[in-house]
């Protein structure tokens, strides 16, 4: 299966170097408004490089739209015409409305996938496998100030991430929600019946965290997105003083998790939808219901 990428930034330029290396990927075609930059990563990996978005969508059977968030509706109506098979980089578009708009675009037989890629981090799956009555979720996504342009507030660029898991894998809907911050640093707090779960995200921080905190009656769960380790830990019941401290004993269990890099797992599993027909497990219509979340969350926080 031939494949395309329109748009070689940083996203854009993994999506090329994995492409690359799937054996389910035939021919890589690669755009980008900028030539040179087009030209740089046809050379480093050894793809073909188009001078227009026309030219590379008559050439593949599937591609992935890497363009910056504004562009995401215009690009998409554009891929979809064509009757490709298209994967969206996260969010779906800039705003719930313009998502609304591309999906009534949709052609009948086209696989439209939307690149959540934390979906496929293989923690989730293990945390989801665990977890069975939690009383408390945490969820913290900080980063370090970056000097890549931002056309989004951190809540579309990074909570986005925790509140797609939340929606979608943990808990779903049947929430009250409220929330604080700003357009760089933001928290939000869902109130499920006997579940409180906790999202923060941050473009401020000087450590870069990436974090999974749960509680349940008889153990405590923590994974690490990054690093990719979920540990557990369970109460023996036995407790003591020592020096006058107080000790509780726990087991704890590392979790054996199958480490994968995540976009070549998402980008797999889009070729295989592709071939195959079958629906990509991120969907349009979960990640309109994501920018929905957000703009919710925006407006709580006085961010329209």
């Amino acid at each position: 299966m031939d494949v395309g990428v329109i748009g070689v930034g940083v996203m854009g330029r993994n999506h090329v170097r994995v492409y690359s290396e799937l054996k389910q990927a035939g021919e890589v075609y690669v755009y980008d408004r900028d030539g040179d930059a087009t030209r740089d990563v046809a050379l480093a990996y050894e793809v073909t490089p188009c001078p227009t978005v026309k030219e590379l969508l008559g050439k593949v059977d599937a591609v992935s739209v890497c363009v910056p968030t504004p562009f995401h509706r215009a690009v998409g109506e554009e891929v979809l015409a064509a009757g490709v098979h298209m994967l969206m980089e996260k969010p779906l578009c800039a705003t719930a409305a313009e998502a609304r708009e591309l999906m009534e675009k949709g052609g009948d037989g086209q696989v439209v996938g939307v690149g959540h890629i934390e979906r496929f981090n293989p923690i989730v799956a293990e945390v989801q496998r665990i977890i069975r009555d939690p009383v408390f979720i945490e969820m913290n996504r900080h980063n370090p100030a970056s000097l890549r342009p931002m056309g989004s507030s951190v809540i579309e660029d990074l909570m986005i991430h925790d509140l797609d898991i939340l929606l979608h894998v943990l808990l779903g809907e049947g929430y009250e929600l409220s929330a604080a911050g700003n357009l760089d640093a933001a928290s939000a707090l869902f109130r499920y019946d006997g579940t409180a779960a906790f999202v923060s995200a941050s473009r401020k921080a000087s450590k870069k965290i990436r974090r999974i905190y749960i509680e349940e009656d008889d153990f405590t769960l923590e994974g690490d997105f990054m690093n990719q380790e979920v540990f557990t830990y369970y109460r023996p019941e036995q407790y003591g003083i020592e020096n006058e401290r107080y000790v509780q004993e726990n087991i704890i269990e590392k979790v054996m998790v199958n480490k994968v890099e995540p976009l070549k797992l998402e980008l797999a599993t889009f070729l295989d939808c592709a071939r195959k027909g079958t629906p990509f497990p991120v969907t349009m219509e979960q990640a309109a219901r994501d920018l929905v979340l957000c703009e919710q969350v925006r407006a709580l926080i006085g961010g329209r």
